[in-house]
């Protein structure tokens, strides 16, 4: 299994992006999903995730403004960032929990990781 990160980018306060994170190889279906992002001098941190039922989890400072969402026939999930602010700015991650075989194998990893950039 890969994951491919797309979406990222510089752009204004204000401003919107939307990340995606595609999955390629034997998959079945994606479980769980979750986006991270780290600044620099910062630790990872999730700011939302979603699995297979229920319903999303978001980072108090994204509330409002990000989006995760799925796409489960391209086996995709994006993060759609809404009003971003300069403090947004950071390399997002996407950590994917996926069913690889139908005996319940799973497989997890990360995203190469892409750069958003938010000016004031």
């Amino acid at each position: 299994v890969q994951l491919m990160e797309s979406g990222g980018g510089l752009v204004q306060a204000g401003g919107s992006l939307r990340l995606a994170c595609v999955a390629s190889g034997s998959i079945f279906r994606i479980d769980a999903a979750g986006w991270y992002r780290q600044a620099p001098g910062n630790r990872r941190e999730l700011v939302a995730g979603i699995a297979r039922t229920g319903m999303p989890i978001y980072e108090d400072s994204v509330k409002g403004r990000f989006t995760i969402s799925r796409d489960n026939a391209k086996n995709t999930v994006y993060l759609q960032m809404d009003s971003l602010k300069p403090e947004d700015t950071a390399v997002y991650y996407c950590n994917l929990n996926v069913l690889i075989d139908t005996d319940g194998s799973e497989w997890t990893g990360w995203g190469q990781g892409t750069q958003v950039t938010v000016s004031s």
